[in-house]
């Protein structure tokens, strides 16, 4: 094991190199309480299976989460908010994982977007070429099953953390090693 100096915790001593950043992930809910997840894969890492996925990703230099909230929702769902819609960062949390030929080492906030529609139409035309690769498929998902299902999720502790955190209680939890 490696430690990070950033903030999160050991890192495996795996060969891959590591690759730091600044990450939000946003917690999207429908008119009806339903939470937007994505179905997900690593087409490089067959091994890890299948797992359901907040949307989100990197905070580019200049950008605020919100900003980049904003951004990540459009590109990965063709769901355009404001970033006046995007809630403070109530859930602070570092991860890190496989991906591609990269360990990606993530500081992570969570927001929170209400939508004023009921499961809007998803459109993922300006996904990235990896994205196109990884996502096979969304839900809404009612917000109960999340809380009791036994599905694989990324951030890992979703089914835990997702009720105290729309219960309006700040959540900061410690590192996770996803993969």
């Amino acid at each position: 094991m490696i430690m990070d100096a950033g903030g999160g915790g050991p890192l495996p001593d795996d060969g891959l190199p590591v690759v730091e950043r600044d990450v939000v992930r946003v917690v999207v809910l429908d008119t009806a309480g339903r939470l937007l997840l994505f179905h997900t894969r690593d087409p490089d890492h067959p091994d890890l299976g299948t797992w359901w996925e907040l949307p989100g990703g990197g905070i580019d230099p200049g950008e605020t989460y919100r900003d980049a909230a904003v951004r990540e929702l459009r590109e990965e769902t063709g769901i355009v908010v404001a970033p006046g819609q995007v809630g403070p960062p109530a859930w602070r949390r570092h991860s890190s994982f496989r991906h591609g030929a990269v360990r990606r080492l993530q500081h992570e906030v969570v927001a929170t977007v209400r939508l004023a529609v009921p499961g809007a139409d998803i459109d993922g035309a300006g996904r990235l070429d990896y994205e196109h690769d990884a996502y096979f498929g969304h839900r809404w998902w009612p917000v109960p099953e999340v809380l009791g299902s036994g599905d694989r999720f990324y951030p890992g502790r979703l089914p835990a953390l997702l009720g105290p955190l729309l219960d309006g209680q700040e959540v900061d939890e410690p590192f996770e090693l996803w993969s």
